[in-house]
């Protein structure tokens, strides 16, 4: 099932109770960082800011205590993801899977900071891996819509509509999923459909992000220059078609 706010509310309670029995436990303090950090990406969090502070300082502990532990590994790289450090995160994320070579978790998260971080081409590989590793995944309809992600970014429209499409139909809730169809559908010339997607999209996101341009591109992180690039000349291109004002 997707995640919701009380799903991410009781798994964090689940896991201070756990603390508070053990202190010193490794995995509870590596899974609590994970989760503060995971409804933060999720945007299913009221209080951001603390929730990353806090991982930030579980984190800080258990790299200390258990160094060579994949968990550790997965966990700093997740913190730095969120502080949108993805040059740092991919070491972190390619330990873990060298400790692991079945951690599922850090193939997916490892090809967006490679995408942010300027390497398009190692995003697709990456998340077909995961998706053979793990074909009924909680986070596939991610996976899948960061290969219509790189698709998109690269023109490839009828793919990335394909894969978009799979995302949307795993998880409907997901915002980016519908915008990211929105601009697709527009760009191929069905501009009803990117309407509505985009409408959609509006009204699933919790931070108004797609009410214009100067909202999309304050709040959200485009990546290095050429991968900002890519996004202006295709994603940003196609939701102006499906009629996103610029203020």
């Amino acid at each position: 099932m997707p995640p919701t706010r009380n799903k991410y509310a009781r798994a964090i309670e689940l896991f201070e109770r756990a603390l508070a029995l053990d202190p010193r436990s490794v995995e509870a303090q590596n899974r609590l960082a994970i989760v503060l950090v995971a409804r933060v990406l999720d945007q299913m969090t009221s209080s951001a800011a603390a929730d990353i502070t806090r991982a930030e300082a579980l984190v800080r502990q258990v790299s200390l205590a258990a160094p060579r532990s994949v968990l550790t590994h997965f966990a700093k790289g997740q913190m730095l993801r969120v502080q949108r450090r993805y040059a740092e995160a991919i070491p972190e994320y390619e330990t873990a899977i060298a400790l692991n070579r079945n951690y599922v978790n850090a193939f997916g998260t490892l090809a967006e900071c490679k995408l942010f971080a300027g390497s398009i081409a190692e995003m697709i590989p990456l998340h077909e891996q995961a998706i053979r590793l793990s074909p009924r995944d909680p986070q596939i309809s991610i996976w899948y819509f960061r290969i219509g992600v790189a698709h998109l970014l690269q023109s490839r429209i009828d793919e990335a509509i394909v894969w978009l499409e799979r995302a949307r139909g795993a998880n409907a809730a997901l915002p980016y999923a519908h915008s990211h169809l929105a601009s697709a559908y527009a760009l191929k010339g069905e501009t009803e459909r990117a309407i509505i997607e985009l409408a959609q999209a509006r009204k699933l996101s919790g931070d108004n992000r797609y009410s214009s341009f100067a909202r999309l591109k304050a709040i959200q992180y485009w990546g290095v220059p050429n991968i900002e690039a890519l996004y202006q000349a295709t994603y940003f291109a196609g939701l102006r078609k499906a009629g996103m004002p610029e203020e």
